[in-house]
């Protein structure tokens, strides 16, 4: 009775707002949205029957009380000085955000909301922890995303990001998980691909701290996956120093087919010049995404150490590519990967096989612009960047069937997909296919460099339909 009375005192010491505080607090532990609770004894409850709160254990309330800065209220009720540490790191920086924020931050962030939330979750009468609530109904932020928290907090109130910065470095984290995978050519030549990969199992060179369970899985549950853009450059007469891409409309072909089966909307570019490029990269990044899970980007090209050229000669690099993409530039994909897959020489070599041609000049001179392979590497948060080869290399494309890493790519998405095998496994896969594969006089090899700043695992939803026929 003495623990019920107390209970019933500091229900009555707090005002509603430190209720809904206390709720948005408790709702991990609770695991559930707690808005709908109206009372300080309604939470009590709640935290009592799942075994939170009880007379021999009541550290919680010190906690909770200590959090929204009611510390003389808990030596009021006579409370124990030591509080529990069951509220997280995370839901306490949130709260703070909160408590910072004015009126007219949070009307500047309900703005730059618009396009994510519906309307009625935007209105005057909505506090921003029912804005951080929605956030995370709508899967645009949790513990391990923070992304556009930290758009919205860089954008209304700078000086408020160090709180997310310090979560960052309390997580041990530096914010975009950035993984590179990269395989030295020669070792390419003797490695043996793995025989039985199963997609249950991460490739062992993804680091052995990561919590697969807590990585969780992007959202998948639009009615169309997103925009999947391939820009095809084939014709290079304006550009002496390259033939025409015999091949590449097979590759395309390949592409439209498997993307448009994954549920994208598959839109084709042919023979753009470098600004055509990326005039059509802005236009696509300037569009509302709210409603799309993800982007693909193929570009098939020549190309040299951290660059493509369109077909007029002109290099555009490879992080001009993507940044259109970034959270600054197209805030309604920020959370949601971005996947490129970019099939273009990274330097240059000679090839003499008949039916094999590489991405990349003709001639075998080097022609070096001092390109660090480190620029192509995504910085941004959520980016998948898939090469056909790895930097200095050039990546082969047969004539008539396409390029090796396309046709690789492709042909693992349609067999892989259906069994619920994640991106960066597949990618494995396709490393290990392109690595068994030879020209035709058995002596040319080609690597290909997947690179990504994923924090989830991508997992595209089995499709309804037949997949697609992917023969030559």
């Amino acid at each position: 009775m003495h623990f019920q009375k107390l209970l019933f005192d500091i229900g009555k010491a707090l005002s509603g707002e430190e209720v809904k505080a206390l709720a948005f607090l408790c709702t991990d532990i609770l695991g559930r949205n707690l808005s709908s609770v109206e009372s300080a004894s309604g939470l009590f409850s709640r935290l009592r029957d799942q075994g939170f709160l009880s007379a021999e254990q009541p550290h919680l309330l010190t906690e909770l009380l200590i959090i929204i800065q009611r510390v003389r209220l808990t030596r009021d009720v006579d409370l124990p000085a030591e509080p529990s540490s069951l509220i997280s790191p995370y839901r306490k920086m949130l709260y703070n955000l909160s408590e910072e924020l004015t009126a007219d931050d949070l009307k500047d962030m309900k703005f730059l909301l618009h396009s994510y939330l519906p309307r009625r979750k935007l209105e005057e009468n909505v506090s921003t922890l029912e804005i951080w609530l929605e956030m995370e109904h709508k899967d645009l932020m949790n513990e391990h995303n923070l992304h556009l928290l930290e758009i919205l907090i860089s954008k209304v109130c700078p000086m408020l990001k160090d709180k997310i910065n310090q979560l960052k470095a309390q997580q041990g984290a530096e914010g975009t998980g950035l993984f590179e995978m990269q395989v030295k050519i020669e070792v390419v030549e003797t490695m043996p691909p793995p025989k039985n990969m199963s997609c249950s199992e991460p490739p062992t060179s993804q680091p052995s701290d990561t919590n697969t369970e807590v990585l969780g899985t992007y959202p998948m549950t639009s009615a169309k996956r997103g925009i999947c853009l391939i820009v095809n450059n084939f014709d290079f007469t304006k550009f002496k120093n390259y033939q025409n891409r015999e091949g590449t409309m097979k590759d395309e072909e390949r592409l439209h087919k498997v993307f448009a089966w994954l549920g994208f909307e598959v839109e084709v570019k042919h023979d753009c010049e470098g600004e055509q490029m990326l005039t059509a990269l802005r236009e696509l990044a300037s569009r509302n995404h709210g409603q799309a899970d993800c982007l693909v980007c193929c570009v098939l090209s020549h190309g040299d150490e951290g660059c493509v050229y369109g077909v007029d000669g002109h290099t555009v690099a490879i992080k001009e590519l993507k940044e259109p993409f970034n959270g600054l530039n197209c805030a309604s994909l920020a959370g949601k990967p971005k996947l490129f897959f970019i099939q273009a020489c990274q330097g240059t070599g000679e090839q003499k096989a008949v039916n094999v041609v590489p991405d990349g000049p003709e001639d075998s001179a080097v022609c070096s612009d001092a390109f660090k392979a480190s620029d192509a590497i995504p910085s941004e948060a959520d980016f998948l960047l898939g090469m056909s080869t790895v930097p200095s290399f050039v990546s082969y494309r047969h004539r008539k069937n396409g390029s090796w890493f396309i046709e690789s790519l492709c042909q693992n998405l349609v067999q892989m997909v259906p069994k619920g095998c994640d991106l960066v496994s597949i990618m494995t896969l396709v490393n290990a296919d392109v690595a068994k594969k030879t020209d035709e006089a058995g002596v040319k090899k080609q690597m290909p460099q997947p690179a990504f700043s994923l924090r989830r695992k991508v997992v595209f939803p089995i499709p309804k339909g037949l997949p697609p026929s992917l023969s030559h």
